[in-house]
């Protein structure tokens, strides 16, 4: 029995060692080496003090902020389970649409993990009125610092323009 079980074993061991710790760790040494600020979670520092990261919204409360996509959850950072045919979720969308007001959908609908932290340029040019007149700025100063942090398309064809709201925010001074 034992010359059965052995090479089991043997090939058990080998690929746990192999997939389990030598391809994960050779990975991360790659991504160290060719990616590093987005192998370390994309981290935004200010001030020497870590602030957010690039890929986790941050909401900051007030209506001097721009806020980033509702959250599928009140909890902030997980997803609801409702489907296209909810009423709860049909409910939702037209409460964030202010009763049918024509809206971009991505301040309509919720982000599909609660932690999205980009919104559309007309998503964030829809909120720079408020965000205006909140801290009595100009609005045109507003926009065009939306236009400024508005990031293109990845390779100049994926994706959508889109607005980092963390970076806007600290733009603005956010704390």
């Amino acid at each position: 029995m034992w010359t059965l079980l052995r090479p089991a074993l043997v090939m058990l061991g080998g690929f746990t060692l192999l997939l389990g710790l030598i391809v994960p760790l050779g990975f991360t040494g790659i991504a160290q080496v060719l990616f590093p600020q987005a192998a370390n979670g994309s981290l935004v520092v200010q001030d020497g003090q870590v602030v957010g990261s690039d890929l986790i919204a941050r909401r900051l409360e007030g209506a001097a902020w721009f806020q980033p996509r509702p959250s599928g959850s009140d909890a902030g950072a997980a997803p609801s389970n409702l489907g296209p045919t909810s009423a709860a979720l049909l409910d939702a969308v037209r409460a964030r649409a202010d009763g049918g007001r024509a809206v971009p959908a991505d301040a309509a609908t919720a982000s599909g993990s609660g932690l999205d932290p980009h919104v559309s340029p007309a998503n964030a040019a829809l909120q720079a009125a408020r965000v205006a007149a909140a801290r009595g700025l100009p609005l045109a100063q507003l926009q065009a610092l939306v236009e400024r942090h508005t990031e293109g398309r990845a390779l100049g064809l994926l994706g959508e323009p889109r607005v980092n709201v963390l970076r806007l925010n600290l733009a603005l001074g956010a704390p």
